[in-house]
């Protein structure tokens, strides 16, 4: 008797016919479906998103979007300026009667259009005559000379401090370029008249050369920002 025999088929013999074979597989597994059910989430998660961006990308939905961004900080979207019922007025001050500030003007003038005054607000004597002469040289147009305001006198730390009101600040700008480190204040005057006040650290006007560098770098343009950025 075979090995192989089953007990009490002594003498008997069985031949396996057919050529298929049944095959044995692992039971499909609970965990193995979930994970094969939150991957095909995630995928159509971003297959959606990605659709969306690119729709935003080529409909410029995008750029209305990194304005809003940019907004200053009140939270107020940027917006085209509104005219005004006067010239330069806001609609407030036109109807009560106020008087129209005074509207900025940061154009960059030529020196013999520029009114000047020179102050000295330090205790070196002859400065601000000095300094007047210098600037006629140069073609600015002064005005008053001498001691500075008690407001500003032995006040001014650094070389010089060039004070205009709105209509004077390109003027202001021109001044800034013909001395080293120089400061710039805006105060409330109406007309565009500017004063130079000289400071503890002045020694001389910068040298025509470098006034026309330091101009060229105050007026130069800022870059504008990229897409996408403020």
């Amino acid at each position: 008797m075979s090995m192989l025999t089953p007990r009490g088929l002594k003498g008997k013999q069985y031949r396996v016919t057919g050529n298929a074979y049944p095959r044995l597989g692992r039971p499909p597994r609970r965990g193995r479906k979930i994970a094969l059910g939150l991957g095909g989430v995630l995928t159509l998660t971003l297959v959606t998103v990605g659709g969306v961006q690119l729709y935003d990308v080529f409909t410029g939905k995008h750029k209305d979007a990194t304005a809003q961004a940019c907004a200053p900080a009140s939270g107020k979207p940027l917006a085209a300026p509104e005219s005004s019922p006067s010239a330069g007025a806001p609609a407030s001050a036109a109807a009560s009667g106020a008087p129209a500030p005074v509207p900025s003007n940061t154009a960059v003038p030529q020196p013999a259009a520029v009114t000047v005054n020179v102050y000295n607000a330090t205790d070196k004597s002859g400065l601000a005559a000095r300094t007047a002469d210098e600037l006629r040289k140069r073609g600015f147009v002064v005005d008053k000379v001498g001691n500075a305001p008690a407001a500003l006198d032995k006040k001014v730390p650094g070389t010089a401090q060039i004070l205009s009101g709105p209509g004077g600040l390109g003027a202001a700008t021109l001044l800034l370029s013909q001395v080293a480190a120089a400061t710039a204040t805006e105060d409330t005057r109406t007309d565009a008249t500017v004063d130079f006040v000289i400071g503890d650290t002045f020694s001389a006007l910068a040298d025509p050369a470098q006034a026309a560098a330091a101009l060229a770098e105050l007026t130069k343009p800022s870059p504008s920002p990229e897409p996408g950025h403020c």
